[in-house]
Formats: C-alpha cells, structure tokens, sequence
C-alpha cells in the first residue's frame, strides 16, 4: 500500500519507576523522533485516574509538543467532550491552531476515559447524573468553530474518534474524518464501511496497537498492565522481567491477554504486513499505531523500525 500514511497515537505510559512528568518528558522526545522519521500525525490521549498513563490533558501536551517538531500535525486522539464545555474546547484549539497554523487536529471521543466515580468528579455540576448529550455538544463544538467572527484563528482539522456505532453514523451525517479505534475493538471494519459508504467525502483512519522487536516479550508489560486493569487495580508499566513472572505464576498464555484486543508484534516485515491487512480491511488511508512499553528506548526503536520499513526516513 504505497500511499498508506502513518502516524502515532500516544498515551503517554508511566513505566514503573518513573514519574508522570518523566512520561510526558517521553512524549515529547518520541515526537521529536517521529518528526525526523516522517510520520504523518502525532495525537496524545486523555486518561483520568489511571497510574500507568500520564496525559489528563491532550491541550496542555499539543502545545509543547507542536513547539518541539516543525513538520508533524499534532492533536488530540481524543478529548473526552463530554466533560467539557464545547465553547471552552473551541477557545483552546482555536489559539494552538493560531500557534501552530496548519499543524493542529482536534480529535473528539465519546468515552470516559476513566471510571464512572473520576467521570463524575470530572462533572462540574454534581448534584445529578451528566445527561447523554454528546451529539448536541458536537453540534454546538462545530457551531462555535465555524464562527469565523468569534474565533479569528484557523481552525483545527476536526476528527470523530470511536469504537462503537455511533460515532460511524455521526462522522457519516457530519461529513468529519472518522478514525476507528481497532486497538480497543478489532470488530470494527464493518462500521467502517457504513461511514464510507454514507459519508459525501470519507476520510479515514484506523487505530492499531502495535510493536517491532526482534521478541514478542516486550508486549508482556502491557498484557499484564491490562490484565490487572481488568481485575480493578491500575499500575504503572511493570517491567517486561515483571510481566513475564506475573503471566507464569498466574498461568496465562501472553497470546489469551488481554481478552478480545489484537495485538501485532513481530518483526518489522511481520509488523507491515500486518499493519497493511488492518488498512485493507478498514480501507483506511491512515494508520495511527499505539503502544505500551516500559522501556522508552525499545519504544522508539520500535517507531524507528516501522518507519524504516514504510520507507519514511528515506
């Protein structure tokens, strides 16, 4: 697929051992790479209340790293607009899209990000539950950024993310760009489908979970992560030494964790060939590849592989 873009989607892992701040500082440093290397797109992620991913707030992360690349779009995979004021959402990316014209992308989610006691936290009025108004948010959102009187910046490119249905039929009726998280549900290919086949001018994008490496041990601190994240308990990146003694005594096969997620890893023609079968099945003209590793450097050496695989840092 010679014209397959590619691009990152990052959220931010604390390794075990490490602080927040030294997550983020790692987020800024894969981007710089990412840039030199010729990817496409660099979005951060919204997580609240988790120990093991550092990025609470995509806006206050986009700017430091769109001021640390030159070439690289840089954006939000996603905001969480449901706990947010659209007209508020509108103000901050409209000013780093005055910052960094051309550069920036608003990436918009449905999903808590989060449990249902941080979510309601998150809620500025608490004295009942948040009504299910996410269309109308996404409405109002579009409304305020179209204004061209009220907001006299350029505004960001305006991405739908999801995992459901409906957010396909949202993206199709709006006509917006829509990217498929295929890391959080590989059964999406379908929806994808109906987006492009009811959207006037479908664009689209898919999100793969993915790691190069001569072993497939370094996906085992993620496995683990996700494991322990399934039985209620939230920890940082354990060490791949960790992960693999937790997976033995707990008597799980890597392969079986985490349940109903694909993962591919392998080596870098494996690792293309599979990212290649994921596009062809979305028939999606970009692929924003996501993963966890506790070790920052086996992390960008990762990136560094794929991109020379893509033939991107020639």
């Amino acid at each position: 697929m010679p014209d397959l873009r590619i691009g990152i989607l990052d959220q931010s892992p604390i390794p075990e051992g490490l602080t927040a701040g030294d997550a983020l500082h790692n987020s800024i440093d894969l981007a710089r790479l990412a840039d030199g290397l010729g990817y496409t797109r660099y979005w951060v992620a919204e997580h609240h209340g988790t120990q093991g991913l550092a990025c609470n707030s995509p806006e206050a992360l986009i700017g430091p790293i769109a001021a640390a690349t030159s070439r690289l779009r840089v954006g939000s995979g996603g905001v969480m607009l449901p706990h947010y004021s659209p007209l508020k959402v509108a103000e901050t990316f409209s000013m780093l899209s005055g910052l960094f014209p051309g550069r920036i992308d608003l990436g918009i989610g449905r999903a808590a990000g989060t449990t249902p006691q941080v979510a309601f936290a998150l809620q500025r009025d608490r004295r009942q539950a948040a009504p299910d108004d996410f269309r109308e948010q996404l409405d109002e959102l579009l409304k305020y950024l179209g204004n061209r009187t009220q907001f006299r910046f350029a505004s960001p490119e305006i991405w739908l993310l999801g995992s459901s249905q409906d957010s396909a039929i949202w993206a199709a009726e709006l006509g917006l760009p829509y990217c498929f998280a295929d890391f959080i549900n590989p059964n999406g290919a379908q929806l994808m489908r109906y987006y492009r086949g009811q959207c006037a001018s479908p664009r689209s994008a898919v999100a793969s979970w993915a790691i190069c490496a001569e072993t497939d041990r370094l996906s085992l601190s993620f496995r683990m992560m996700m494991t322990m994240l399934f039985r209620g308990r939230s920890i940082q990146v354990p060490t791949v030494e960790r992960a693999q003694r937790f997976l033995e005594e707990e008597k799980l096969l890597p392969q079986q964790v985490p349940v109903g997620r694909r993962i591919i890893t392998g080596t870098p023609g494996r690792v293309r060939e599979a990212i290649e079968a994921v596009a062809r099945d979305y028939e999606a003209e970009e692929v924003l590849i996501v993963n966890i590793l506790h070790d920052h450097a086996a992390r960008r050496r990762s990136y560094e592989l794929i991109a020379k695989e893509f033939g991107m840092d020639n």
